[in-house]
């Protein structure tokens, strides 16, 4: 008897752009109810409030988006 695929390899089963498209409304589908989502734990509030507070003190001490990324993609490259 043949043992059925699991979910994961149905899924893995679509197109490059079908599995995109499912992450995009997946993810639509959690953004369209934000109440349901977990709070953020004590821990994660507490690094958020440390990093506004760091960024407030030295606005121009952060990274530009556009730096970050290119090290992003040069690490994977």
């Amino acid at each position: 008897m043949d043992k059925p695929k699991s979910l994961l390899a149905d899924l893995l089963e679509l197109t490059p752009a079908e599995r995109i498209q499912l992450a995009e409304d997946l993810w639509d589908s959690v953004n369209a109810s934000p109440e349901s989502m977990p709070g953020l734990t004590a821990e994660q509030l507490e690094v958020v409030e440390r990093r506004l507070g760091e960024h407030a003190a030295d606005p121009a001490g952060g990274i530009p988006w556009e730096d970050v990324r290119a090290r992003l993609w040069s690490r994977l490259g």
